[in-house]
Formats: C-alpha cells, structure tokens, sequence
C-alpha cells in the first residue's frame, strides 16, 4: 500500500492545547506503519482557555456557549493543521486526511445510555484545508454499548504488539490510562486508572499561576499531607470495576476547586505532593488491583505528558521494583505525540473502514469503524 501523509489532532482533558501531528502512515490493520515527521503542540491563550472552562463547567454552560465553542475550536483545529503542515515545508494539497480527536465537552458514562460529545467542528477543518476529515470517533462505540473510551489501546497494540504480555503501556494525560498489552488483540484490556495530571495542573495555576508542575520539582519539595491524601485514595473510582473510564465529571475543575477550599490551610507545595501522590498511587492501585492477579508484567512504559514529570516517574519506579519503568521515547515513539498519532492511525482505520474499538477495552458489544468523515469540499484538488 502506499504511503499517505496525515495530521491526528488532539485536545485533552488538562486542556492545554491542540496537539497536531504530522504523520506519514501505509497499511491497515496489523500490517500498519506510521513515522511522525513533525509534531507541535499550540497552547490555547488564557482567554480561549477561560471560555472552555465556561462550557465545560455544568453551572456557567448553556447551549449558545457550546454552539459557538463547537465553531470557534473547528477553526483552531484547522490552524493547528496549517501551522504543522507549514512548520514541516509541506503544503496541505499532500494530505489524505486530517483525523481530529476534537475537545471533550461532557462524557457521562454513568447513566444509560452512555453519552459523549466532542467539541470542533470538522466542516470547518475541512473546508479551511480543503481536506477529509475524520472526527467524533467515540460515538459508534457508543451506540454499540461502549463507554467510548479508552481508544488510545488499539494504536498501541498496532505499535507495540511484538512485546506481548510483558508490557504495561501508561499514558499520563489529564486523565492517567493503562492498557495491558498482548500478542492478540482480543487479549488487550484498557481503563481509565483515575486522575493523572488534570488536578495537579488545576492546582498549579491556582496556587502558582502556573500551567503545570515543570519536571515535578514543586512536589519534590512538598511534604504528603496523610488526611488529604487518605481521604484522595478512598475515591469510589479506584475501586469500580473495569472497563471503566472517568473523566473531567469527576476530577475537574469543580472537584479540584472544593477539595482546596476544604484544604486551603496546607502549605502549597505539600499540596501539590500530595495530589502528585494520588495520581502515582492510583495507577499503583489500578496494577495490584487488575493486572497482577492475571499477569506479572516486567515492563512500564510511560507515554503523555505526565512522562516529563520526573518526580512521578521516580516514585512509580520505587513502588514497582519488580517492572522495568521507562518512558516512550526510548522506544522510539514520541511521548508528547502519543495521541495524536493514535487518532491519525484511527483515522487511517475509518478510511479503510475497518474496526478501530476494543471490546475488552470500551465494553462494546461488537468491533465497529469507528469515526465520521467529512469529505473534502472543493474537489478541484487533491485528486478528489
């Protein structure tokens, strides 16, 4: 099959920006090849970032918020788009597709149905760059009686399969995931751990006006306060069964706002230890409890941006002596793209109309193709 070039885009749950990789991908299913040949990250300004917080939080929202949000991230996708494309010298006439994770607005997976909505709109990515777009990828698992999430796992086990049952693969986003990997797909299994940096990051700029705990230094200077952090690791979360999956519904902004109110006398740096903490031993929590009563895995792999906090990654090491603790990147996959790739290799799947989601992972009912296309609107070029 022949190569094609393509951007996944991605904006998490710690709502720091777009992600937009530039990737060039042959192949489908096992036989998949993907090389990132640029990444950029483009943080959101404090005033775009302050009116997702608007929308997102359940008091401050109202559909007209939403309505605009929905366009107003359509057009900051599509510059993201533009800008890696014009970074790495390549003009957007080269894309196949552009595979756009979106923002997410609300993710309830505790009611029944399941819901999920992903904010961005694709009409406005793809006529900004002439190009298909494939988005809204959480809602045929969905509707086939998944939760929509983890998906994040089918890209790892397209990337890492040959490492089998040994392997532990971690991402430490806004929200931390693990995914146990396997030599066959139906053997995978995902789930969401719990928190990784989305109250750390919350509390940073609270406390420090600051984006984030850079390498974890504050933490390595602060002291655990026990009450808060044995309050933090009775959360019902950590106990539910899997698949689960968690989100901002539960670790947001509100949950991270009251907990300080309630802690605000702690000194500052002892608070960013101790939400650290909970974050380290939630995952800690999540192995003991779903992985070693099947499997002895030997190998962590840390993968987002929580593998650039030196200080989780530390602590991790020294609660599992057992496993080999080590970040994507010396696998030779970048840690910051991770997801981004993993929606471009999504996106590859849509295209081919093959199924992306895992049952294990999600809790579906069946593999589905997963994603929505919007084609390209002028079909004057890119060969339409």
């Amino acid at each position: 099959m022949k190569k094609k070039y393509a951007v996944g885009l991605m904006s998490g749950t710690s709502l720091d920006g777009i992600d937009a990789a530039l990737v060039a991908i042959e192949g489908v299913n096992e036989s998949t090849q993907v090389e990132l040949l640029h990444y950029m990250e483009i943080p959101f300004t404090e005033e775009e970032r302050r009116r997702i917080k608007d929308v997102l939080s359940l008091t401050t929202s109202n559909v007209k918020k939403v309505c605009d949000l929905n366009v107003e991230l359509g057009y900051l996708l599509a510059n993201a788009v533009l800008k890696v494309c014009e970074s790495a010298n390549m003009s957007t006439e080269q894309l196949a597709f552009i595979a756009s994770h979106g923002l997410t607005a609300y993710h309830n997976v505790e009611d029944i149905p399941h819901a999920t909505l992903q904010l961005g709109e694709a009409a406005i990515i793809a006529y900004q760059t002439n190009t298909t777009v494939v988005s809204n990828f959480r809602a045929m698992d969905i509707a086939a009686g998944g939760q929509g999430a983890p998906l994040v796992p089918f890209s790892e086990f397209l990337l890492y399969r040959e490492y089998g049952d040994d392997l532990l693969l971690l991402n430490i986003g806004g929200i931390a995931n693990l995914t146990k990997m396997a030599s066959r797909i139906e053997d995978v299994f995902a789930f969401d751990t719990g928190p990784g940096n989305m109250i750390i990051d919350a509390w940073m700029q609270l406390l420090y006006q600051r984006p984030y705990d850079d390498k974890g230094s504050i933490a390595r200077r602060g002291q655990v306060h026990q009450p808060l952090l044995e309050e933090l690791v009775q959360h019902p979360y950590l106990k539910q069964p899997i698949p689960k999956s968690t989100g901002r519904e539960a670790f947001g902004q509100k949950f991270a706002e009251d907990l300080l109110r309630r802690f605000e006398h702690v000194a500052k740096e002892d608070l960013i230890a101790t939400v650290t903490m909970f974050t380290v031993l939630s995952i800690i929590d999540a192995i003991h409890r779903f992985i070693d009563p099947i499997h002895q895995a030997r190998q962590l792999v840390v993968g987002g941006g929580g593998a650039n906090n030196d200080f989780i990654i530390e602590q991790l090491a020294l609660y599992l002596p057992q496993m080999n603790v080590s970040t994507q990147d010396s696998f030779g996959f970048s840690s910051l793209a991770k997801e981004a790739i993993a929606f471009a290799i999504l996106g590859n799947q849509t295209i081919h109309h093959e199924y992306s989601n895992i049952m294990n992972v999600t809790g579906a009912n069946e593999s589905v193709v997963l994603g929505q296309i919007t084609p390209a609107p002028r079909k004057d070029q890119h060969g339409h």
